[in-house]
């Protein structure tokens, strides 16, 4: 399951990564013809919380995923609630991306793909973190 859990947290770092240089640089996004409009949803009022672009939180989102499962049992204050700060992390995650989904489909009508691919891994890191959640309980 590890493997899964590094694998959905690349994918997600360099999914968000993508969105987030397109931010900063100002650039046009990416979309495959007939799936959606990229650049409707990057460029919405919901693309920002709090004036900070969705793609930086959710990059960052990764990279504390990323750390936590590299480092997280080599710290000693952290070691003993891995599991529950990884649950946490994913919840918030998994909520979040569900809004944003919510508002591409219901506000926008439209979608990003690269938007669906990381709801798809939050959901995956999820899913893992409740297994992992489980297993700890027995």
């Amino acid at each position: 399951m590890e493997i899964l859990i590094y694998i959905a947290t690349i994918i997600g770092l360099l999914d968000s990564g993508y969105l987030s240089i397109t931010k900063l640089t100002v650039s046009a996004l990416y979309c495959t013809p007939g799936l959606g409009s990229c650049e409707t949803v990057n460029n919405s009022i919901w693309s920002y919380l709090f004036g900070i672009p969705v793609a930086y939180l959710g990059f960052l989102t990764y990279v504390a995923i990323l750390l936590l499962m590299i480092f997280g049992k080599k710290i000693k204050i952290v070691a003993p609630y891995q599991e529950y700060l990884y649950f946490f992390i994913t919840l918030v995650g998994i909520l979040f991306s569900g809004y944003l989904t919510y508002i591409e489909v219901a506000v926008l009508h439209t979608y990003c793909q690269w938007c669906v691919l990381s709801a798809i891994m939050m959901t995956i890191l999820f899913v893992t973190s409740v297994i992992k959640l489980a297993r700890r309980q027995q």
